[in-house]
């Protein structure tokens, strides 16, 4: 057999020992080693295009109103400023705004603080100003109302 005749047959068998690499890296740890070679393929137009498709499609499959939040999203951009925001979240549709609202939240959880440090930084926030931790009375006024010794005046 001629040295040309055998070449389809080389190219098929890289492609498949590839494919197969990818999903044998998939597979490990829940693709904790595929997610680097995605991001770096990601940086290709056309694999970018598919990968979103992919993702897509695979949310659409688990949750078809939170895939219909994200593409009304992507069409929409990214908001600059929080009118923009509201009239990007007034789009959706109140079952896709529920699904959205819920996937935001999952993102945003802050994970527990490992020392002493953290936590307290974390519970006065991120800059030492203090996070209001009692709830304030419905009352107009109420929150500034003081009680006590420090509200007597001195002369």
């Amino acid at each position: 057999m001629p040295f040309w005749a055998w070449i389809p047959f080389v190219v098929l068998l890289a492609i498949a020992l590839l494919l197969g690499v990818f999903v044998l890296l998939g597979r490990v740890k829940g693709g904790k080693y595929l997610r680097p070679v995605v991001t770096f393929l990601s940086k290709v137009p056309l694999f970018k295009k598919w990968f979103q498709k992919a993702s897509l499609a695979a949310l659409e499959r688990e949750n078809p109103e939170l895939a219909a939040a994200m593409r009304k999203m992507t069409t929409f951009g990214e908001p600059k400023t929080p009118e923009q925001a509201q009239r990007m979240l007034n789009l959706l549709t109140p079952s896709e705004r529920r699904a959205y609202m819920a996937a935001v939240g999952q993102e945003a959880e802050t994970p527990e603080a490992s020392n002493r440090q953290l936590r307290r930084r974390m519970e006065y926030g991120g800059a030492g100003m203090p996070v209001r931790s009692k709830p304030v009375s419905d009352r107009p006024g109420a929150a500034g109302r003081k009680t006590g010794k420090s509200a007597k005046k001195k002369r």
